[in-house]
């Protein structure tokens, strides 16, 4: 790391435990939600479910996003009872730039115009633009074509079979106002059910004959930025949206359909930002990818998870960023190898 590099990080949270690995790490170690702590803590659960949703968040963001799309860009409920190519079309066109207004949005503001350098950067390492390894051997041409032509195609094609579950009562239905208050429960637990469901399939893809036909494609980005969120090979699309299938058994309604498949896509983008979040008059206004996955992709075999369901220090994953972690987890990885 250059001096000017220690410099730039040195009035930042976590600067002090910059290492050669990274150009800026947050405050260590690494803290899973208070959700499974027992005694509970119920005070510690309502600010960590507090500062996950408001005052401004990918959250609450991507649930605004949500009901523009219901509101003013989704088809009529009453169209989608039989499948036709006008409004199937038109979920694909919406969701489409939705993802270019996300990935891209972000990608121009922190790579393209670099509003903010690299504070809050946790790897300084350019993304790739000349390497086999990537499709048109560049690492965001790469990424963009994966989570358009594949990930935005299953998740329109998901959301279109949803509402016609929806609108032929095959799904169960929030019939609403009378079940308002499930619904605003169960968009609350939208994200604790990702990472439930994200630790189960992302174990599941790092079984060696899956990682090497499937999930490679996702591990090329060891450095990533917000294009590289959703891109994956489409069987991993296929898997990782199939999430949104439980609400064949959970009811939903057309907002809530719609704001799971947007929370488990655009945040992927949000998440893989590589920055720590978006830096306004120097502070950090908006929360966005998050060290505990930026792990992962540098090292691979921890961090599977997310913090909300501390699967990862349950399975002996867990790494808290920590120099004696990081020593835990190559002793576990030699013995794995050995």
């Amino acid at each position: 790391m250059t001096d000017s590099t220690t410099k730039a990080n040195s009035s930042e949270p976590g600067a002090g435990a910059n290492n050669k690995r990274w150009h800026y790490m947050p405050e260590l170690p690494l803290g899973v939600s208070p959700l499974f702590k027992a005694p509970p803590e119920p005070l510690a659960i309502g600010l960590w479910f507090m500062r996950g949703w408001l005052p401004l968040s990918e959250r609450s963001i991507i649930l605004s996003l949500a009901a523009v799309s219901w509101f003013f860009f989704h088809p009529a409920l009453i169209r989608c009872q039989v499948f036709q190519f006008d409004w199937i079309a038109q979920i694909f066109i919406r969701n489409l730039l939705l993802m270019l207004l996300v990935a891209g949005g972000l990608h121009l503001y922190l790579y393209v115009y670099r509003k903010q350098g690299d504070q809050r950067r946790y790897d300084a390492r350019p993304l790739v633009q000349r390497s086999r390894v990537f499709t048109f051997k560049n690492q965001v041409w790469d990424n963009m074509f994966w989570s358009c032509a594949s990930g935005v195609t299953v998740w329109s094609g998901y959301e279109a079979l949803m509402m016609w579950a929806l609108a032929n009562g095959y799904a169960p239905m929030l019939d609403m106002p009378g079940d308002l208050p499930w619904l605003l429960l169960l968009i609350f637990l939208v994200p604790i059910w990702e990472t439930f469901y994200f630790y189960l399939i992302h174990r599941m893809l790092h079984w060696p004959p899956l990682y090497r036909r499937v999930h490679y494609l996702h591990h090329r980005n060891t450095n990533v930025g917000p294009w590289s969120g959703l891109s994956m090979h489409p069987l991993e699309h296929l898997i990782y949206l199939g999430s949104v299938f439980i609400h064949w058994l959970v009811p939903a309604n057309p907002l809530l359909i719609i704001f799971h498949l947007q929370y488990f896509t655009l945040s992927a983008a949000t998440t893989h930002a590589g920055f720590e979040g978006i830096l306004i008059d120097g502070k950090k206004r908006l929360a966005l990818g998050t060290f505990h996955h930026q792990m992962h992709h540098r090292f691979f075999e921890c961090n599977y998870g997310g913090l909300e369901i501390p699967w990862d220090k349950w399975m002996g994953s867990f790494h808290d960023g920590t120099p004696q972690s990081h020593r835990e987890f190559l002793t576990r990885r030699k013995a794995k190898s050995g």
